[in-house]
């Protein structure tokens, strides 16, 4: 049982185990103040619990959001925030516990009751119909309907007049598919804002984001609170929180941990409270001896996209790329792979030149590549994570024209178990594991590949939690130990700083510069990544 004890001074939640026998008087003062606290709430929920077969994904967990507030809401992946904003939305119903909206208890039969109320979601992945058009989607479900008409030309202005406010720079007619991910996030955005929602929560919104988009959501998000709108952001980047939000809510393992003040808490302290556990080497980067050279790319180039792009790989060592979001990073590594053609350009593997005409080429040579979007690019989702592992070697298992079902089973067990995958069985759907674990069975997918020598991974913390983030940089280092070479493209500086031993930066489709770890910082790359610079200490000759 928790007591809700509140001072405005210390908004932390505290628990009877550290308030029995030294409840003090209230005094007049300290009632008004709590007084008006509960008057300000505009969303408060108790003692929450909800139960999936053997799962229980929430265990009575609490939260209070005021009115004009940004209150974020942290946890690792499999914490329970996604389904504790199910059960906000009207998705899920609770087994337990109590939700109040606006001092009224209120329960919802679906999403249409939350909607209905008020409450608005905008997902990590826009739920978009990317076929129709900008006010199709905004009014979806709540068309403005007359004599049995749709009135289109309403629609519109309302959906520009939506638009305008949100400082968009597409139309209401254009479609959504052509749209980029930040331009549909403001879509879902003006959805909610058509429901006249009181509430919007925006999950992970900044995950797929540039800086610039980030900067720019941000500013939208601080408008809508000014405007009194109360807001539950969900992330699990630090500089979202300290960004937007006044308070931040931690939940781990299904269960609510505390609410703190975002100016009263440090980074230290909240990962703790994310973990359970103090983190105190983020970047657990060995200095190991590095070996010959492993893999060169040499001139590749390819017209409106990159040019004149050269790099090289130690055994052992790990390779930083990265730049701004659009300098060509991408667009390179899956000419290297054979994902697309370059007009030039020459690849080298152990000091042998390579023919990469498509991406089976580089796997049968070595090199695997780990795309950034490991929903669409790295898994089948609705498969098992034993047959996702093994599906690049379904022709090793083959014998006689039947698989080896045993063997299979055996590879992806052990590779599974090798990167620490936290899963019940290799027969679950890999959609059914978080985003960190996910990552990890892509990770095994490689591993299950004989002859691996070059390990590329594209953004391989996107969308993970802190504590998966550093399960993925052990994994890296510890393929650095075993000789791999490996490149590392990330848009997180730190990341980058903490993990690579050299670091080329792109800039317009070019090398900038190649910073070695004793002389990176984030200025000089961002010194980089903004204009063309001289290539730095130990770049690729």
């Amino acid at each position: 049982m928790l007591l809700f004890l509140k001072d405005d001074a210390d908004d932390k939640i505290i628990s009877d185990n550290e308030v029995s026998g030294s409840v003090r008087p209230l005094s007049s003062e300290h009632r008004e103040r709590r007084e008006k606290v509960a008057e300000d709430l505009i969303l408060e929920l108790k003692g929450i619990t909800k139960i999936f077969p053997g799962v229980k994904a929430l265990n009575k967990v609490h939260f209070q959001l005021r009115r004009g507030e940004v209150h974020a809401l942290m946890g690792e992946n499999g914490a329970g925030k996604s389904t504790f904003i199910k059960v906000i939305t009207g998705v899920h119903a609770a087994e337990e516990g109590q939700m109040f909206l606006e001092g009224q208890e209120v329960h919802f039969r679906g999403p249409r009751d939350a909607q209905d109320a008020g409450i608005a979601a905008v997902y990590q992945h826009p739920t978009s119909y990317p076929t129709l058009s900008v006010t199709e989607n905004i009014f979806m479900g709540h068309e403005d309907v007359k004599t049995g008409m749709i009135q289109w030309r309403n629609m519109n202005a309302e959906a520009q007049k939506l638009l305008d406010s949100l400082d968009a720079d597409f139309k209401p007619t254009d479609e959504v598919g052509a749209l980029t991910i930040a331009q549909q996030q403001m879509v879902e955005i003006a959805k909610a804002l058509s429901t006249n929602a009181k509430i919007i929560i925006l999950d992970e919104p900044t995950a797929a984001l540039t800086a610039n988009e980030s900067e720019k959501l941000y500013e939208i998000v601080e408008r809508l609170r000014d405007e009194g709108k109360s807001i539950i952001f969900i992330s699990h980047r630090f500089e979202d929180m300290y960004r937007l939000a006044s308070r931040v809510t931690v939940f781990r393992d299904s269960q609510y941990i505390g609410t703190y003040d975002v100016d009263g808490i440090s980074n230290a302290d909240l990962i703790k409270a994310m973990v359970g556990r103090e983190i105190t080497d983020m970047y657990p980067k060995e200095d190991i001896e590095l070996g010959g050279e492993i893999f060169r790319v040499e001139g590749m180039t390819r017209t409106g996209y990159f040019k004149d792009v050269s790099f090289d790989v130690k055994a052992g060592e790990i390779v930083g790329l990265t730049g701004l979001v659009g300098a060509g990073r991408t667009e390179t590594i899956e000419s290297v792979c054979g994902i697309t053609k370059p007009d030039s350009g020459r690849v080298f593997l152990e000091g042998k030149e390579l023919t990469i005409k498509e991406p089976l080429d580089a796997m049968k040579a070595g090199i695997i590549l780990l795309p950034e979007d490991r929903q669409k690019q790295g898994l089948i989702l609705s498969w098992g994570l034993g047959r996702n592992v093994t599906l690049p070697i379904q022709e090793e298992l083959a014998n006689k024209g039947f698989n080896n079902e045993k063997k299979e089973r055996e590879i992806a067990k052990e590779r599974l178990e090798e990167v620490d995958t936290k899963a019940v069985t290799i027969f679950q759907p890999a959609s059914s594991l978080s985003g960190g674990n996910q990552q990890k069975v892509v990770v095994a997918k490689a591993l299950a590949q004989s002859g691996m020598k070059v390990v590329i991974m594209d953004e391989p913390t996107k969308g993970i939690d802190v504590g998966a983030k550093k399960e993925i940089y052990e994994i890296m280092g510890q393929l650095a130990k075993k000789g791999y070479g490996i490149i590392m493209i990330s848009s997180e500086m730190p990341e980058i700083i903490g993990m690579a031993d050299r670091i080329f930066v792109m800039c317009n489709g070019r090398v900038s510069g190649c910073l070695i770890r004793s002389e990176v910082t984030q200025e000089r790359i961002l010194e980089l990544s903004m204009e063309k610079g001289s290539a730095g200490k130990g770049g690729a000759a």
